[in-house]
């Protein structure tokens, strides 16, 4: 379990550090150290330094460089540096490593490695000026790139930019945050990795889910057990216009290959009744319908919902008065583990999110960024430039356990907040969100305890499963069915990462 700290708190661990006896010119010696080890560098190498402590960072990466032979030059923005910086700046020059000035350079092509150290984690805004040109010559040099904490142009907290360095390697330092996995992380990073400099974290509870992590909700089976030992649940919606959505989520077999027990989908009378040939493992409960869509019956969905662990309402089901109301009456009446996905939430957001703080049950929501706006009333761009504290401001404040979608999906409870960085481009089409809540459904009647850390292990594991399908049949041919496909894979990695 790794923990994810973000800009503010990066900061005072760092400050908190300094305070109990180690100096700042150390830590930055040790950053320069593990970006030294992780990058691989190619002679000639261009260390491109702006004039915070990121660029102390790369002076100490430069003076290693030439210590180990490896041919290298500085560029800087101007001749200011921290007073730590500075301190290794000074080095550089008694080494006699070539310095010049970044208005000096009219390109960086010819260059083996780029060594990224003009901004840090505490960069905000859009990149102007020399910066922003650095930044396009960088990108289009050519060159093996590494950024020192992070992308240079991108945000810390959101992982959103205007405009920032491409690398091929992202050295984070000291601990990760959450710019590395949210927003446009993955658009700038082939790949990232996090060195450890001795700075305690002070976090307030954020961790990245891996496998291990989410290994830990597939515990081996025991023999002397049976379907109800792994829950019984429920999947309800579908309609005649997006009759798609509940076959995905489980006669596909999303909940099944995620472990549920039971399943039992519940779908408008005529629905069911063309899937019924196809359905073999779930069982069938038939719901009334009016002109295609599920017409609420408080009985009929009593029943429907009687004896599951979990239950899963929305996919499929379109909006109207009739989702509404059965929206209104799980809220009240049902008392295990309630995901309200895709229209379910729509309703909710019609119905008001008062609803939740009189739930009987607990409830979990599964919302993309417009879903969230609706739920929320914040405009799509304000919860994309700060995703994570308004994910769990609503999360504690609603008593809820929230599931924001994006490129790295936010899972909380307000208490413990999971980021999950797993998926493919290949995942954004239509029935993805029905698979996850397939599986969010089924892990969570397995583990009705844990709900936190069953829905990030449920995002986990679709995203690893995308992963896969896109691997064999790629990102712009993939669809949903391929994820569900990939499950199988997906969970017995899981078996991997116990051992």
């Amino acid at each position: 379990m790794t923990e994810i700290l973000t800009v503010s708190e990066m900061r005072k661990s760092d400050a908190q550090a300094i305070a109990a006896g180690t100096p700042g010119r150390e830590l930055m010696r040790r950053a320069g150290e593990g970006i030294c080890r992780a990058g691989k560098w190619m002679p000639p190498v261009a260390v491109v330094c702006g004039t915070g402590n990121n660029a102390g960072d790369g002076f100490v990466l430069a003076s290693l460089l030439k210590e180990a032979g490896i041919r290298c030059e500085i560029l800087l923005q101007d001749d200011r540096a921290t007073e730590d910086g500075g301190y290794w700046l000074k080095v550089c020059r008694q080494q006699g490593i070539p310095i010049r000035l970044w208005q000096d350079a009219d390109t960086l092509r010819g260059y083996g490695s780029i060594a990224d150290c003009i901004f840090g984690t505490g960069f905000h805004g859009r990149p102007e000026g020399e910066a922003a040109r650095m930044i396009r010559l960088i990108n289009e040099s050519g060159a093996y790139v590494i950024s020192a904490d992070i992308n240079s142009g991108l945000s810390g907290d959101s992982g959103l930019a205007e405009t920032a360095v491409m690398s091929d390697l992202t050295v984070s330092v000291g601990s990760w945050k959450p710019g590395h996995f949210l927003g446009m992380a993955k658009d700038y990073m082939k790949d990232k990795t996090c060195c450890d400099i001795g700075i305690p974290p002070l976090g307030h509870g954020v961790y990245h889910m891996d496998a291990a992590d989410a290994s830990k909700l597939f515990p081996p089976r025991k023999h002397y057990s049976h379907k109800g030992t792994y829950g019984y649940l429920a999947l309800i919606g579908g309609s005649f216009r997006y009759s798609g959505a509940i076959r995905l989520a489980a006669m596909a077999n999303a909940a099944m290959r995620a472990g549920a027990g039971v399943v039992r989908l519940c779908a408008p009378q005529s629905l069911c009744e063309k899937m019924m040939p196809e359905i073999l493992e779930a069982t069938l409960f038939p719901l009334s319908e009016t002109e295609g869509g599920m017409s609420f019956r408080e009985e009929e969905l009593r029943e429907a919902v009687r004896g599951t662990r979990a239950a899963a309402f929305g996919m499929g089901a379109g909006m109207s008065g009739e989702t509404e109301k059965a929206v209104r009456f799980l809220l009240r009446e049902y008392d295990g583990v309630l995901i309200l996905d895709a229209d379910g939430l729509n309703a909710l957001a019609s119905a008001g999110t008062e609803l939740l703080h009189k739930a009987a049950g607990h409830i979990i929501l599964t919302p993309h960024i417009g879903e969230f706006s609706r739920l929320t009333g914040l405009g799509a761009a304000e919860i994309q430039k700060n995703p994570l504290s308004l994910a769990e401001s609503f999360a504690r404040e609603n008593g809820v356990v929230l599931l924001l979608k994006g490129p790295g999906t936010i899972v909380t409870d307000g208490k413990k907040t999971w980021i999950c960085d797993r998926g493919t481009p290949g995942m954004a089409t239509a029935g993805s969100g029905d698979v996850l809540s397939g599986i969010i459904a089924a892990v969570c009647a397995a583990n009705p305890d844990r709900l936190c850390d069953a829905a990030a292990a449920a995002a986990w594991i679709n995203g690893r499963a995308g992963e896969i399908a896109a691997e064999t049949v790629g990102e712009v041919s993939m669809v949903a069915g391929d994820t569900v496909r990939s499950l199988p894979q997906a969970i017995r990695a899981l078996q991997d990462a116990r051992k």
